[in-house]
């Protein structure tokens, strides 16, 4: 059953995702690209800034962090916690 997609900023701590699609243009979308943050990707949420901004994630075995206004561009599908 498959999960509608959300903005990456909704995620909570601790919480996994695959990246489904990008929305941004422009030298933003390709920064964000440059990261490695392209559809199909898996990202795990690790932490947000006292005041929420930014949010630092995990992604191919690394630490980045996004502001908030970045995050929104970037659309996933949380991933669903095994429970064996």
């Amino acid at each position: 059953m498959n999960q509608p997609a959300l903005s990456l900023r909704q995620l909570t701590k601790n919480q996994s995702a695959r990246i489904v699609s990008i929305h941004a243009t422009g030298e933003l979308g390709r920064r964000i690209r440059d990261m490695g943050l392209v559809p199909g990707v898996e990202v795990t949420i690790l932490g947000r800034a006292p005041l929420r901004d930014p949010v630092a994630l995990k992604v191919h075995g690394f630490t980045l962090s996004l502001r908030n206004n970045e995050a929104d561009h970037i659309q996933v599908e949380p991933l669903q916690e095994s429970t064996t």
